[in-house]
């Protein structure tokens, strides 16, 4: 059996597991979906600073072709990680109503910020009619001016770390973003992809399996995502690989990869739900024979500004992935 989950120091050596400053930065981009350009940028400087350090040096491909998306391609891939980079959010309409960008948890007091043609904006989300349904809640900003119309709105980033567990906003998927980052330092056979519009349904997802099929005769997936912490799924047990959401991933990939999981002393959990999608689902839905499965990190608070997600699946979500991306 593979001891790879000791591959990093473990608790007890008073050693920082990993540096988190670069999630922290990652969650402070703004790029909401359909807006991703920002991390776009970011992620390609990056990589052009980092890449001579790394095991392998990627080919990135960022052009015009794939919007906003961007591929790293190392060696000779057999598989892709997919790490969506946008994040939910708030669009002003008209007068002070804001409208949600993907599924925001709304609450009186959350601080929100952004630009539009006046400057930096800092307000207040306020809810003006109360309702049963969370979709049905009608939301306005509370701010000293009146912004433009169609402005973008993100959570006031508040990042906290403590001795157990990572706390802020965007952690879906920035978190994703920052594993595919930590695991693109040694990997040397393999395709990166940063997606974009996940939060509202799925986008380009569709456009990087052709490229990836076509290009490179790449036909399996991981998804690198960050899932919820339910009855099934605890907080500090181990990365969630999960048998199905709303589809149903085609069930001898599923096991291949419990297998593989089986081989090291990583802690894992197996979820099975009746919601939720992913980049897989676009996957799914192509004409591209991809087999996928979402493997990430349990969180709770999802799609406010405290979402919460332990280390011990944090660092248990790096080390599958390496040792999947070895194996597959």
């Amino acid at each position: 059996m593979s001891n790879i989950f000791n591959e990093y120091p473990q608790k007890e050596t008073a050693q920082p597991l990993y540096d988190f400053n670069l999630l922290k930065t990652l969650c402070e981009v703004h790029a909401t979906s359909g807006n991703e350009t920002s991390m776009k940028n970011f992620l390609v400087a990056y990589v052009e600073q980092h890449k001579h350090t790394w095991k392998v040096q990627p080919q990135i491909i960022a052009d015009d072709t794939l919007q906003d998306a961007v591929l790293l391609v190392f060696g000779t891939p057999r598989t892709a990680v997919f790490a969506h980079m946008d994040s939910i959010g708030y669009m002003v309409r008209y007068g002070k109503e804001l409208v949600r960008i993907g599924g925001s948890r709304s609450k009186d007091g959350y601080k929100l910020q952004g630009q539009d043609s006046n400057g930096k904006i800092s307000c207040t989300l306020k809810v003006v009619e109360d309702a049963s349904d969370e979709k049905d809640k009608k939301i306005v900003y509370e701010a000293d001016r009146e912004l433009d119309r169609g402005t973008n709105l993100v959570f006031e980033c508040d990042f906290r770390e403590t001795e157990d567990s990572i706390t802020s906003c965007y952690l879906d998927n920035r978190l994703g973003c920052w594993v595919a980052l930590q695991v693109a330092e040694t990997l040397e056979n393999g395709i990166i992809a940063f997606t974009s519009y996940e939060e509202v349904g799925g986008g380009n997802t569709t456009i990087l399996a052709r490229r990836i099929y076509e290009d490179f005769n790449v036909k399996q997936a991981l998804i690198c995502d960050i899932t919820w912490i339910t009855t099934g799924i605890i907080a500090g047990k181990g990365v969630a690989i999960s048998m199905r959401d709303t589809l149903v991933p085609r069930r001898s990939y599923i096991k291949k990869i419990i297998e593989l999981a089986k081989q090291t002393t990583i802690p894992y959990q197996l979820e099975v739900e009746t919601t939720g999608n992913s980049d897989g689902k676009e996957l799914q839905n192509s004409p591209y024979p991809f087999d996928w499965c979402f493997i990430g990190a349990g969180e709770t608070n999802v799609h406010t500004p405290n979402e919460e997600v332990h280390k011990t699946d944090i660092h248990a979500m790096v080390c599958l992935y390496k040792h999947l991306l070895n194996e597959l």
